[in-house]
């Protein structure tokens, strides 16, 4: 296959076009590409108002490709270097079946890795399958009854579930392609295959995740719903088993350990076991909601009418730490992700078609270790559980704590909405956001506003709401594993975001295929 790259369309065109594109660019007939398969499709807005569509295409032709290159003389195109993932194979197989616990991103893609090599795993899942857990979710959302045990955090999926499935990843890793072609097989559209920020969506990815576990018990592994860890056995310095929250034991010598970010009460066991962990770096703050048609706008001028809902990432490093967007939600809208009685938290998702009339995304400040006010391992995991709690206790219920952004910067509390209507359900209370956040944070997000408005003009629209608190946008814990990915227990391997090595759907099941590889490399 010959490569070709930067191949620039207007925002409104013909995708058929892109052959007669390609063959101007090879310098040879339209009628001698046999294929063409897009790779890469991005939106380049710089230059408002001639917004581009840019796309890398690999392309096969009749004849000689290296002769076809060579007479085209253009640097754009060359010949693909396609390296593609293999999923181990191992002729091993252990006295016990090997536990995965957790069927978030990490999890799963460890399930289906170990599946495909014939382990035959065992996952437990402390929540609901998807379709039991969206009831369990869409009933939080409307009467504020929460299943602790079945939430936008917990049950199959993860926590990714409920955030729209946002698969774009700083990770550069040869397993992704592979991830991307099983989410497609399993429902996902396809152009997660080439989109340079490719989303499934929550009403999707609901379909997809059923699909992938199935796939799983296909190949002969087991999967187990409600079932939570609530013990790990050891002899001497080695995982022997595991006891579930309803006495039973299931023996094993290699567990995988995929709990995700929210597993407050599995990292206390950890701690109370003596496994060596660490507090981590993570990040918190608010929601911020603006109308898509003014994000639209801003990002693509008059464009706007013929591309897909616009998105945004910003940041802005500050004396204190840095202030940056994150999960940001084109037609989306802010969920309630508490995931233990008495405390709010806030996150966001959108569905496939992202058609809702609202923008949100996390706007989120740093923080280290070192001002944690709670010590040890689990110091930034109590931090969260405090603010989640000091909000329910100023909204009195799970209606989250809200306030206008032009209010917010005059410390004074608001009344109500203007143009932007929050759609966090079940409700917002209308408060002043400094009786929530600390001064660290609320200090800090006044100072990013108007910095980050610069970047992306309305970004500080005074009717653009805040909804609080944000709390989970990653693990404020890490479980220490060495270079063969166990912890300081042999035998177990965590993994994904509530191990505190990946930051999203995608690194997460990389993460997980990491795991599996080790686990079949201890065998």
């Amino acid at each position: 296959m010959i490569r070709i790259r930067d191949i620039s369309m207007p925002a409104e065109h013909d995708p058929n076009q892109l052959l007669f594109e390609a063959a101007k660019i090879l310098k040879i007939s339209p009628s001698k590409i046999f294929k063409y398969t897009i790779i890469k499709r991005s939106i380049d807005a710089r230059k408002k108002p001639d917004v581009r569509v840019i796309y890398t295409v690999d392309v096969a032709v009749n004849g000689s490709e290296k002769r076809v290159l060579k007479q085209c003389g253009n640097r754009r195109a060359t010949m693909a270097d396609v390296v593609y993932y293999r999923p181990p194979k191992t002729d091993k197989q252990p006295q016990h079946r090997p536990v995965v616990v957790g069927l978030g991103p990490a999890g799963m893609f460890a399930a289906l890795i170990l599946a495909q090599a014939g382990l035959r795993p065992i996952v437990l899942e402390r929540g609901d399958d998807a379709l039991t857990r969206q009831q369990k979710v869409e009933t939080f959302f409307g009467r504020g009854e929460l299943d602790t045990q079945s939430n936008v955090q917990f049950g199959e999926g993860g926590a990714g579930t409920f955030s729209d499935g946002k698969l774009n990843t700083g990770v550069n890793n040869i397993r992704i392609r592979w991830i991307l072609e099983q989410f497609v097989s399993a429902g996902a559209r396809e152009n997660i295959l080439y989109d340079a920020k490719p989303h499934i969506g929550t009403d999707v990815l609901i379909h997809v995740v059923q699909n992938i576990r199935n796939k799983i018990i296909a190949l002969g592994g087991e999967v187990r719903f409600r079932a939570q860890v609530t013990d790990i056995l050891r002899e001497g310095n080695t995982v022997t088993g595991v006891i579930l929250q309803n006495g039973e034991k299931i023996d094993c010598s290699h567990l995988i350990l995929a709990i995700g970010h929210s597993a407050r009460d599995t990292f206390t066991m950890l701690h109370d076991m003596g496994i060596s962990m660490e507090p981590k770096p993570f990040s918190m703050g608010v929601r911020i909601e603006h109308l898509q048609s003014d994000i639209d706008r801003a990002q693509y001028g008059d464009a706007a009418d013929v591309l897909p809902p616009a998105d945004y990432k910003l940041v802005k490093h500050l004396p204190g730490g840095t202030a940056y967007t994150f999960c940001m939600c084109p037609g989306g809208y802010v969920v309630a992700a508490a995931s233990e009685e008495g405390g709010i938290v806030t996150n966001g998702m959108s569905n496939a078609d992202r058609d809702g009339e609202n923008a949100n995304s996390a706007l989120l400040i740093t923080a280290n270790p070192e001002i944690f006010p709670y010590d040890g391992p689990l110091g930034g995991m109590l931090w969260q559980r405090e603010i989640e709690q000091r909000a329910f206790s100023l909204s009195g219920s799970y209606c989250a704590p809200a306030q206008r952004v032009e209010d917010f910067l005059e410390r004074r509390p608001s009344n109500g909405h203007s143009k932007v209507k929050p759609t966090y359900r079940p409700g917002v209370h209308w408060c002043d956001l400094h009786e929530v956040l600390p001064t660290y944070f609320t200090d800090a997000i006044a100072q990013a506003l108007p910095l980050l408005n610069e970047q992306l003009p309305g970004f500080s629209d005074p009717n653009a709401v805040l909804t609080a608190p944000e709390t989970r946008s990653s693990s404020p814990v890490r479980i220490i594993r060495g270079e063969n990915k166990q912890s300081s227990l042999c035998g177990m391997f965590p993994a994904g975001e509530g191990a505190g090595y990946a930051g999203g759907i995608m690194s997460a099941a990389v993460d997980g295929i990491l795991a599996a590889e080790a686990l079949m490399e201890a065998l």
